[in-house]
């Protein structure tokens, strides 16, 4: 991606005013600004490009009614001509102003030649640009993972992918291969991955120092999901590049934790398989054992998900840490009950969960709490192993598919688990059709507070 936000004190003055403050920002500016304005009937909202007598431009202002919010001057990196803009506005407002500056330029474009030019915004302040690029760069990355089709994205490309994040920041990376996964115990990965000729792995990223806190992370990273031999029909199939948005999101959670260099010990588990058909795929009423050591009776194997995550969660509770965050494109149920751009997430940790919901509405990225209702358990009982991969019923899907994980979780350690759908249907500000992060922001501003020195 091109790089659009710099550390500069030269460009064309862009000028941010809130609509409440337009009137006083206009009383001091120049005749010909204000003649300019005023006939080109500009009424304190939007932007104008705003010309010197020679007609070259001299400024650029854009007025909105609430520029904390982060999306606020989204629009402008595609509005503004392909010149160099100068920030001129309230300092409260240019860290957000940089971060969707970043995002609004973002496009995918390894598949096609790009030679357009672009916008750049220049910043006199060199820690907001490197702050602001920390979650660009992180955004970015979830992005790009997602997108990429999935004959480019199977689990040894995600696994490179990985190890370079992991190069980039110092950390350590490992993985399991294919019949290692078995010899490991790692059974439900490899089930669930074994029909692919793209072997299934598990993904391990260790960065920080040891006598800090551990944090774990895990992501579901089902590279390609047909539903196995409960294959999918043609329209649910189409996008199923994204189901291993789980680990796009660790992954970018990961970098923002390690570029802003945060004092805890982190690990990334990333089970990644391919979901395919051959002679040799798991089956309906196939009953597979767990590295938990519950058995697991299949009803549908098109609920893989779950399945590759539990092994990953059960390794991720033996080191103990402070907490665990899960990511999972994992039900449509959810979506059915939050809509594709609202998370739900559950826990089994009240205070960390209370303060995401209020970290998620500060920081314009919310997240939602669903309930780990309990009574829903037995939806999940099965007369010949120890759990269904499904419930009985569809009805509650995200609620049961959170407590069906709930089984591989140590009870006395904090989990958040997130179902995220990690795609945006329709373009807003900042926001393009495709892959996205959803929470990733909100997760990071809570590690942060909470371990901060």
């Amino acid at each position: 991606m091109h790089q659009t936000l710099v550390h500069a004190t030269n460009g064309i003055p862009l000028f941010l005013i809130e609509k409440s403050q337009f009137n006083h920002w206009l009383d001091e500016q120049t005749e010909q600004v204000q003649n300019w304005l005023k006939n080109t009937d500009y009424n304190g909202k939007g932007l104008s490009l705003i010309p010197s007598p020679n007609g070259d431009l001299t400024c650029a202002l854009f007025c909105g009614d609430d520029l904390g919010s982060l999306f606020a001057s989204a629009d402008l990196a595609k509005l503004l001509p392909a010149r160099q803009f100068l920030l001129r506005c309230d300092d409260t407002f240019t860290l957000n102003a940089c971060i969707a500056w970043g995002l609004s330029s973002y496009q995918f474009d390894k598949y096609k030649k790009d030679t357009s030019l672009r916008a750049t915004l220049a910043i006199d302040d060199n820690h907001i640009v490197t702050q602001a690029n920390h979650i660009i760069q992180a955004t970015c990355l979830v992005r790009d993972m997602i997108n990429t089709p999935a004959a480019d994205m199977m689990p040894e490309h995600m696994a490179q992918t990985v190890e370079d994040v992991a190069q980039k920041f110092g950390g350590t990376f490992t993985q399991l291969v294919g019949d290692e996964l078995l010899e490991h115990n790692y059974p439900t990965i490899h089930a669930v991955g074994r029909a692919s000729v793209h072997a299934p792995r598990l993904l391990d990223l260790t960065w920080g120092n040891k006598d800090h806190p551990r944090i774990t992370l895990v992501g579901k990273g089902v590279c390609f999901d047909s539903g196995g031999l409960d294959l999918k029909p043609t329209n649910a199939m189409r996008y199923m590049k994204k189901d291993m948005g789980g680990a796009a999101h660790v992954m970018g959670l990961a970098y923002l934790i390690m570029s802003n260099n945060l004092p805890i010990q982190l690990r990334v588990i990333i089970p990644s398989v391919e979901n395919a058909v051959s002679a040799n795929a798991f089956r309906p009423g196939d009953v597979l054992n767990t590295r938990h050591g519950i058995s697991v009776e299949i009803d549908n194997t098109d609920a893989e998900g779950r399945l590759v995550l539990c092994d990953a969660l059960s390794e991720a509770c033996n080191d103990k840490p402070e907490a665990i965050f899960d990511f999972a494109t994992l039900t449509g149920a959810c979506r059915v009950a939050l809509g594709t751009e609202l998370p739900g997430f559950f826990s089994n940790d009240q205070e960390i969960a209370a303060q995401l919901l209020s970290l998620g509405e500060k920081n314009d990225d919310p997240v939602w709490q669903l309930p780990l209702h309990k009574p829903y358990r037995n939806l999940l009982n099965s007369d010949v192993a120890d759990i269904s991969n499904c419930a009985s019923t569809g009805l509650g899907g995200a609620i049961t598919a959170a407590l069906y994980l709930q089984e591989f979780v140590d009870s006395n350690t904090p989990w958040l688990h997130f179902d995220v759908m990690a795609w945006n249907n329709r373009k807003l500000p900042g926001r393009p059709v495709g892959g996205e992060a959803f929470g990733i922001r909100c997760v990071y501003e809570y590690l942060k507070q909470k371990y901060a020195l």
